[in-house]
């Protein structure tokens, strides 16, 4: 059963990328809006895909926890599985090498191996923020399961407002949605989150 649901999601993840792939080119030319992060709400959605601040959520469970005598798993499920999947996430533009959409005007580039090969700088498949922040939403929805639709909100608008930066594709972000998912997935069903 576990192994039809995992085909299933990884199917979900595959159709939705390339539906996203099909939209890259209009959404870099019709949904830009630079100042996005020049209002509030803009940069309080991007600090959802900030590892740091993610970091602090997760001492602040600690303390509860710790206070409440219920040790450190919870807190620990969190920041490793963000952890994780943010190492991955950075491992993998390190392997696709995609640059941002802004390199070619909204057209796919991709840069050499022998350009800065240990270098993520300008690249965008996937989005390091939207990998952070969809594996907080999942980490924090198996911790949390009756708040799963605001994790999952804030998570959709750092994503969202990434695309409208013009500092990523719409795959960029769902690949980074799918991989964050994914990695915190894997990590619950080994190693327990509760």
């Amino acid at each position: 059963m576990r192994n039809n649901k995992t085909w299933a999601w990884l199917g979900v993840a595959l159709l939705a990328f390339l539906v996203a792939s099909l939209v890259d080119g209009w959404a870099f030319h019709h949904l830009q809006r630079p100042n996005v992060y020049d209002q509030d709400w803009g940069r309080a959605l991007r600090s959802v895909g900030y590892w740091p601040l993610w970091m602090i959520l997760s001492l602040a469970l600690w303390l509860v926890d710790r206070k409440h005598g219920q040790g450190y798993r919870r807190a620990a499920f969190l920041a490793g599985s963000i952890t994780v999947a943010g190492i991955l996430g950075e491992l993998l533009k390190l392997i696709v090498r995609r640059d941002r959409p802004g390199t070619f005007n909204g057209a796919y580039g991709f840069r050499a191996f022998s350009d800065h090969p240990f270098s993520s700088r300008n690249f965008g498949m996937p989005s390091s923020h939207a990998v952070i922040a969809f594996s907080g939403a999942a980490a924090l929805s198996i911790l949390f399961p009756e708040a799963t639709c605001v994790w999952y909100a804030l998570a959709i608008g750092c994503g969202i407002t990434r695309v409208l930066s013009g500092a990523h594709f719409v795959s960029d972000v769902v690949a980074g949605a799918a991989i964050g998912i994914g990695v915190v997935v894997i990590m619950a069903r080994r190693w327990g989150s509760k």
